[in-house]
């Protein structure tokens, strides 16, 4: 059959003959399940045949609200195989806010855990993966995909939600095509590739990590969630070749130091970062563990794709914090900053969404003149590379200067005693805000308030250098893995009333 590749749910369809695993499901660690490719590409075809037997048809909704499994990965791009829309639920959202998604997106019909049961709107028609019924559902047989055309709907994602309700992201297959044969021929993938991935589903991250997998006949091994120990298991008994997370990911599983002792991880080739800056120390703690490993920061976007920086096209070093050289096809430029060379992000590209659902409000804010805005604040070096400052949503200003968190962490971070910091804003009755810190000292570490405040105005601008330190020995992280910004504001907040308010250094 001459396969419509164009179709995002036909990613890998060049290998559907090719008797190896596509996934390896560790779901329940002590009984994972392997799935090869011609049983996946038969599951989606199930699937996408039980759809249409239902009544559903092109451009109408399903949700997917459930843990990962090699299930979810079938629903979904089986899905997309007949242009039914599957819309992506992240199910740690509140009851309301789910219930809000499933209206907003138009879903006919949630796949979902039984465990998550009690969270779906009971108005709404529902199956339980992977139960009898669910089992009865499936329609196995030959099946002709569509092939899209123009901006025809691949699928909806969901932002957290974290300040409004969560906004729908519109992407076509069209786009998504372009972001997942770019970003992974950009890191090479191939059938030998064995890659881990214990974010959730729900998630882009997760998602753009998938599509490099069916893109490169390669092998994904799919945790149902993060779980340090059997990720270092995992990486160690199936000789995983590519690792990918964000930071907190790579903290913790360096801190099983007992199961990552005398092993050789030569095999390992590839080290994705994303979600936020890397310290120094980190960087240094991986490139050790893994001796054999590129270590990439990637930088990505659920509105315009993970396809819009790479390698430099004539093979130049990526500098170390560089999230990488532009890629051809984008139009990128900084806004709103002191010269062209620093400012917030804004994006045409080919991997970007249609829009957001049913949010004319939200569409006109963020497009302007055919361009994306981002808020995300980047620096261009002579070169042209890039590199992440921050959210400028996150940024604040004290005494008249702007502070970007995340510039001030990478430099507390340098600390040999300091695994983690983050920085985050109090009120002052003078400078409208001040900086405060809350820091994780490495394991046996005495480190005082005084010594971090000492390295960071002897490393940075005195306006930088946190009022306040807050100790504590981890650090909360919303539902994708990033550190949860709005839960250590609050934190600061409490304790700052708890200690009257910090005095203003006028000196500063």
């Amino acid at each position: 059959m001459n396969t419509p590749l164009k179709n995002l749910g036909m990613l890998g369809a060049e290998y559907r003959h090719e008797k190896r695993p596509i996934i390896i499901d560790l779901s329940d660690p002590q009984r994972p399940v392997e799935i090869d490719y011609p049983s996946y590409h038969a599951n989606c075809d199930a699937v996408a045949r039980g759809l249409l037997a239902r009544g559903l048809q092109k451009g109408q909704k399903i949700g997917l609200m459930a843990s990962n499994s090699a299930w979810f990965i079938q629903i979904y791009y089986g899905a997309m195989r007949v242009g039914i829309v599957p819309v992506l639920i992240n199910f740690q959202l509140t009851q309301d806010n789910i219930a809000w998604v499933i209206s907003n997106s138009d879903v006919e019909l949630v796949f979902c855990d039984e465990s998550l049961l009690a969270k779906c709107p009971p108005a709404v028609d529902h199956l339980i993966i992977d139960s009898s019924e669910f089992q009865a559902f499936l329609d196995p047989g030959t099946l002709t995909p569509i092939v899209p055309a123009g901006d025809d709907v691949a699928f909806h994602v969901y932002t957290s939600g974290s300040t409004g309700k969560p906004k729908g992201a519109i992407i076509s297959h069209r786009a998504h095509h372009f972001v997942a044969h770019t970003i992974a021929r950009g890191r090479e993938f191939c059938p030998s590739d064995r890659m881990i991935v214990a974010a959730p589903l729900y998630h882009m991250h997760a998602q753009n990590s998938m599509q490099c997998v069916l893109v490169g006949g390669s092998s994904v091994v799919l945790m149902k969630k993060f779980d340090a120990r059997i990720y270092v298991e995992a990486i160690t008994r199936y000789r995983v070749t590519v690792v990918s997370g964000v930071p907190t990911i790579y903290a913790m599983m360096l801190q099983q130091r007992d199961l990552l002792a005398g092993k050789d991880y030569a095999f390992v080739r590839l080290a994705t970062m994303g979600g936020a800056p890397a310290s120094d120390v980190l960087v240094d703690e991986v490139a050790a563990q893994f001796p054999g490993a590129k270590i990439v920061k990637i930088f990505g976007i659920t509105e315009t794709g993970s396809a819009l920086f790479g390698p430099h096209p004539q093979g130049l070093p990526r500098p170390r914090h560089s999230i990488g050289f532009p890629i051809a096809g984008n139009e990128l430029r900084l806004v709103e900053g002191e010269n062209e060379n620093f400012g917030v992000l804004e994006v045409k590209s080919p991997g970007m969404m249609n829009g957001y659902q049913k949010n004319p409000g939200e569409n006109a804010k963020r497009f302007r003149n055919g361009w994306y805005y981002t808020g995300d604040v980047l620096r261009r070096d002579d070169i042209g590379w890039h590199y992440f400052v921050g959210r400028s949503d996150d940024m604040f200003v004290s005494g008249g200067n702007n502070i970007y968190p995340l510039e001030v962490e990478l430099m507390l971070e340098r600390h040999a005693d300091i695994e983690q910091a983050v920085v985050v804003p109090i009120a002052d009755d003078i400078k409208h805000t001040l900086p405060v810190s809350f820091i994780v000292r490495r394991k046996g570490s005495a480190l005082t308030e005084a010594e971090i405040k000492q390295h960071a105005l002897s490393n940075g601008p005195p306006y930088q250098h946190p009022r306040r330190v807050y100790f504590v020995d981890s650090l909360p992280l919303n539902t994708v893995g990033k550190i949860d910004r709005k839960v250590l504001e609050d934190q600061a907040k409490q304790l700052a009333s708890e200690t009257h308010q910090p005095e203003s250094e006028r000196q500063t």
